[in-house]
């Protein structure tokens, strides 16, 4: 059986993940509050509320404080000659490896959290799909971007 995967992702990448749910959790907050006002003003049962504000509570804590540890300690990658190994996973642990000869393009992508903390996702394409490798160190995701790429290009003279 093959190895896992030896790299992990950046440990920055759980404080992005945990303040990304946090702003979901108060995009969720705002809507219980509406929800609540609607059932005050159409006099409809209170236990709508109550029931809205637990599941905010538990997914709150969920997302915010247990699955980026999770998502972190599942999350890896290495790159090898002729392929790519991801390891990802919550619940149902996903290993896919991706040979050189199929992919298409990688780039890097920043949204504003990840910017904030100089980190950056590298996006592998291939014909028929995307792979992500989340929240790498920006200069480690620069490298990796420009390992595959040369790798996929090698690869490509070969065949």
């Amino acid at each position: 059986m093959r190895e896992l995967p030896k790299n992990k992702i950046s440990l920055k990448a759980l404080t992005v993940w945990r303040q990304s749910a946090l702003i979901g959790a108060i995009i969720f907050f705002a809507c219980v509050i509406s929800v609540g006002i609607g059932v005050y003003f159409l006099e409809l049962t209170y236990w709508i509320t109550v029931a809205l504000a637990i599941i905010w509570v538990i997914t709150s804590f969920m997302t915010i404080f247990v699955v980026p540890n999770f998502k972190h300690r599942f999350w890896r990658y290495e790159v090898h000659e002729h392929e790519i190994d991801l390891q990802y996973g919550l619940i149902v642990i996903k290993r896919v490896l991706i040979p050189m000869v199929r992919v298409q393009h990688v780039e890097t992508n920043q949204g504003p959290l990840l910017r904030k903390y100089k980190l950056a996702t590298v996006e592998i394409s291939t014909a028929a799909t995307k792979h992500e490798i989340p929240a790498l160190d920006l200069e480690e995701a620069d490298l990796l971007r420009d390992r595959i790429s040369k790798l996929a290009r090698v690869t490509d003279d070969d065949v």
